[in-house]
């Protein structure tokens, strides 16, 4: 049993997330997590909320409220989405927790002391409006290397070249598009130059990760500069430096303190466990595995920032001793909808809520995990998403459970014994019980695509197996019988096969071959206290050990069936136009 550690993409607080979102983090997470907890693996799947930084700053001016109130509100909605969504945390907290601030701090600090994280005097950009110094990120314009013309004031994210906003052509704010002015300001930067070579080292020994993030994270080193970790804002973690403490106006860089939370998390976790080292089985046990997750906008921050960040604390550590750095950082690519790119202040946007209210988590989960930005951009279309529900789901793998349920209902009541087997009855059995090594090997490389295929490969072969075998037509009831239990078997191996991507219609699979009790565990949302006297929140965490195994487990003869009730809803053509009106 190995000990690995799911880190999953913190989503931004600032508003509801988008189908986009959770296509790129939260449903490879879920069924990679899910996969290896019936597997037998040792699994912490930790994220949160990431709440501090400049976009809340703004919004909770622009909305009138406190960006604590603003932060607040999105939280929980994000919080019942993934939720709803079926996304199996550990724990999913949030960066404004006590706990959270102690872990960034003593990070800092212990960089700090080992050298690598510098003073020095920059040239920070200025609304005139405002007053208020701008982050790099809210700074476009033209990359003054590849002539890209929305190029971010760190990074272009064309030619992936680390930037700095006053290099820019033509700079303009994104809030406002004016153009910001530059002022000299002291802050620390990561000294990323003296951690290069180390950097290096360890991205070439990263053989196994996809192609287009090692060669995107190898790419950076090509120009590494020191990177501000501060920044002059009044929202964020306090400078825990003397002279810095206790400036209201200086604080940690979102990025600095975000990527810790996978950290302070699982430290949350452990204390709220009742063993507060629990944590340390993950972090400091050189044998475990770690796999983080997001969309490869963010690769910068995982694949260099992060293990910048990991190699300098541990080059004398702090009180948390020798971290380990990721084993492999699974960046999924982007999303369209209709050809076009998500934006919420276009209203080209499609939220998770509101495709969970009018479709269900399974029919969403299954788009993603067959269709979805796995390892090339993807465009959502409302036309694919109702022909797989259709076709696929309801077509093939509802009709399999139904049809399987529904002959042994009315013709025995319960699931029959077998009978002396053919050879097409001892095919199809082989051939689903090899599948568990074909699909358990896909999904230990996080490719989801090629693993629900051969999942549903199993469904489709038992669906032509009964057509072929026609028991309704067959006069011998021991051959009948045979047949449907070798279907019943059939479809129960692909319901642990599927379990993963589909784990609330799992439950009612199970059902409909007459299992009891919960076949797969469910997150829940809870509402927690802060450990350290802050503010009460809610956190999603779940009780995973009563996991089915990732295995063929035979049927039990004798267990009895009644007719079942559809396991999927059929879509009508309608919902295209429909769907497509509400986007206008």
């Amino acid at each position: 049993m190995t000990s690995i550690l799911s880190a999953v993409a913190w989503p931004y607080a600032n508003g509801p997330r988008h189908i986009g979102h959770v296509s790129g983090f939260g449903v490879p997470s879920d069924v990679f997590s899910r996969y290896l907890r019936m597997a037998g693996h040792d699994v912490l799947m930790v994220s949160g909320t990431d709440e501090h930084g400049t976009p809340i700053l703004v919004q909770a001016e622009q909305e009138g409220v406190s960006p604590q109130e603003l932060a607040d509100r999105y939280n929980r909605v994000i919080v019942e989405d993934l939720h709803s969504l079926g996304l199996s945390y550990d724990l999913f907290t949030r960066t404004t927790t006590r706990n959270h601030y102690a872990v960034a701090q003593e990070l800092f600090r212990t960089l700090y002391r080992n050298g690598y994280l510098i003073s020095r005097t920059t040239m920070g950009a200025i609304s005139p409006s405002a007053g208020r110094t701008l982050p790099d990120r809210y700074i476009e314009g033209t990359c003054p290397i590849c002539g890209y013309d929305g190029a971010r004031g760190d990074q272009c994210d064309n030619c992936g070249n680390q930037l700095d906003a006053i290099d820019l052509i033509n700079p303009h704010s994104r809030i406002n598009g004016e153009t910001p002015v530059f002022a000299e300001s002291e802050q620390f930067f990561l000294d990323l130059p003296a951690l290069a070579d180390q950097l290096g080292a360890w991205l070439q020994t990263r053989t196994g990760w996809r192609p287009n993030v090692l060669k995107f994270a190898l790419n950076l080193l090509d120009d590494v500069r020191p990177r501000a970790m501060t920044r002059d804002i009044d929202w964020g973690i306090p400078v825990p430096l003397p002279g810095w403490e206790d400036n209201p106006n200086k604080r940690l860089y979102v990025w600095f303190d975000a990527v810790i939370g996978y950290l302070s998390a699982s430290i949350e976790w452990a204390r709220r466990s009742g063993d507060p080292d629990a944590w340390r089985k993950w972090w400091c046990d050189p044998e475990a595995q770690s796999y983080y997750f997001m969309g490869k906008d963010n690769i910068t921050f995982h694949a260099q920032i992060w293990p910048a960040e990991l190699l300098g604390y541990n080059a004398s550590p702090g009180q948390y001793g020798v971290l380990n750095l990721p084993t492999e950082v699974v960046s999924s690519e982007f999303l369209t909808q209709e050809g076009k790119k998500f934006s919420s202040s276009r209203s080209v946007v499609i939220f998770v809520r509101d495709v969970l209210e009018r479709y269900g988590p399974d029919a969403l989960r299954y788009w993603v995990s067959v269709a979805g930005p796995e390892t090339r951009d993807a465009d959502f279309t409302w036309s694919d998403f109702v022909r797989r529900n259709n076709d696929e789901l309801v077509g093939t793998w509802g009709n399999l459970v139904n049809r399987t349920a529904s002959m042994i209902a009315k013709n025995f009541g319960a699931i029959p014994a077998a009978g002396e087997l053919t050879a097409a009855d001892r095919d199809l059995l082989a051939g689903s019980k090899e599948a568990f090594g074909t699909v358990g090997d896909h999904l230990r490389h996080q490719r989801l695509r090629t693993a629900i295929g051969a999942a549903m490969r199993n469904a489709v072969d038992a669906n032509q197996y009964l057509s072929q075998q026609a028991p309704w037509k067959e006069p011998d009831p021991e051959r009948k019988a045979t047949i449907l239990h070798v279907a019943a078997q059939v479809v129960a191996d692909s319901n642990r096969l599927l379990a993963p991507f589909l784990p609330h219609s799992a439950q009612r699979v199970h059902e409909a071959l007459g299992g009891t009790g919960t076949f797969l565990p469910q997150p829940e949302v809870r509402e927690a206290d802060d450990l350290d006297g802050g503010a009460p929140y809610p956190i999603i965490t779940g009780d995973y050990t009563a996991q089915p195994r990732w295995a063929s487990e035979l049927v039990v003869p004798g267990t009895p069936v009644r007719p079942p009730n559809p396991i999927f809803a059929k879509l009508s053509p309608d919902v295209v136009e429909e769907e497509l009106a509400r986007l206008g």
